[in-house]
């Protein structure tokens, strides 16, 4: 295996190809704060080169998840920052996210 220096990146020569990769050795890279390794960044590259399965990415579709059959709609609200304050507080106390307490609400009021 054949290898010339470029900087931070590395280029090997595998089986006629050229794969480029970050070298870690001098970098000292990590993700989220876990050191990557040789094997990891060969296992990356190998994965890159083999490219990817296009009508499987298409499966899944884009965005977030729908919440019902229908597409929904976004809806612009002014709340002061005592109102806010106290949806973020309730939102905390029940594990939820500031838009499931705001929904759980207008549920409630026009039930």
């Amino acid at each position: 295996m054949a290898r010339s220096e470029a900087g931070p990146l590395q280029a090997s020569l595998v089986d006629g190809r050229f794969s480029y990769y970050i070298k870690y050795m001098s970098t000292g890279e990590s993700v989220n704060g876990v050191p990557v390794t040789e094997e990891q960044i060969a296992a990356w590259a190998a994965e890159a080169e083999a490219g990817c399965d296009v009508a499987k990415l298409k499966e899944r579709g884009r965005g977030r998840p729908g919440r019902g059959a229908e597409p929904s709609q976004v809806v612009a609200l002014r709340l002061t920052p005592d109102e806010l304050a106290a949806i973020d507080a309730r939102a905390a106390r029940e594990h939820k996210t500031r838009s499931e307490a705001i929904r759980d609400a207008l549920t409630s009021y026009v039930a």
